[in-house]
């Protein structure tokens, strides 16, 4: 009786964390976009114009607001306005540096190329017998470079499960090992937590690997 009730707890666990984790991020992006509607200002609010209340209208509208906003960059008026504003916001201390982190990172996601992320690696982070997936953005350079022993790498280890947050640090080469899966496929993999690994990832013909 005890094993019965192990195994259905068990199946019950399987179930639910690929659901709960889906969960959590949409939960995160839907947060996020929800945000957005705050800058409408409370009389113009559709809620506030219209008679009746619609569920998800909130949802909707900043939808609707990141495809007008994707449109606008993409035209050759907004994306002068958009390195306009990336201009100012250069000039600013502090603010400077923050924003072009934030934005690496955001393009190094998002894009559609995802050249800012060119490998896939394992570390011994964050101590020797432990593994870390991460990826390489660059070869170290300047004085963090002249001051070490040996040549070394950048590397960005996402957390999970949310890989926008994680550790920019210095590995030598030496140290790095190198792994065949993709970027696409190691962001499944850390957003998952390992439920999803590269061996349960469907191949080009649409099969799994064995």
């Amino acid at each position: 009786m005890r094993k019965k009730i192990k195994k259905i707890f068990l199946t019950g666990i399987a179930a639910i964390i690929p659901l709960g984790l889906t969960i959590y991020i949409l939960l995160f992006i839907i947060g996020i976009m929800n945000k957005l509607v705050k800058i409408i200002p409370a009389r113009f609010h559709p809620d506030n114009l219209l008679p009746f209340h619609v569920p998800g209208l909130d949802l909707i509208i900043a939808a609707v607001f990141i495809f007008i906003v994707g449109l606008i960059v993409k035209s050759y008026v907004g994306n002068k306005m958009v390195a306009l504003g990336e201009d100012m916001v250069s000039r600013i201390p502090l603010v400077n540096g923050i924003y072009k982190a934030i934005k690496k990172l955001v393009d190094a996601i998002f894009s559609e190329q995802n050249n800012s992320f060119k490998q896939v690696v394992l570390i011994e982070y964050p101590r020797k017998g432990l593994y870390s997936v991460a990826f390489v953005t660059g070869e170290s350079r300047g004085e963090v470079q002249w001051k070490t022993e040996q040549k070394c790498i950048n590397l960005f280890v996402p957390t999970t499960p949310n890989p926008t947050s994680g550790f920019y640090i210095m590995v030598p080469e030496s140290d790095v090992i190198n792994l065949d899966m993709t970027v696409e496929e190691a962001f499944r993999l850390i957003i998952s937590g390992g439920i999803i690994s590269p061996e349960d990832m469907p191949d080009n013909n649409g099969d799994k690997d064995k």
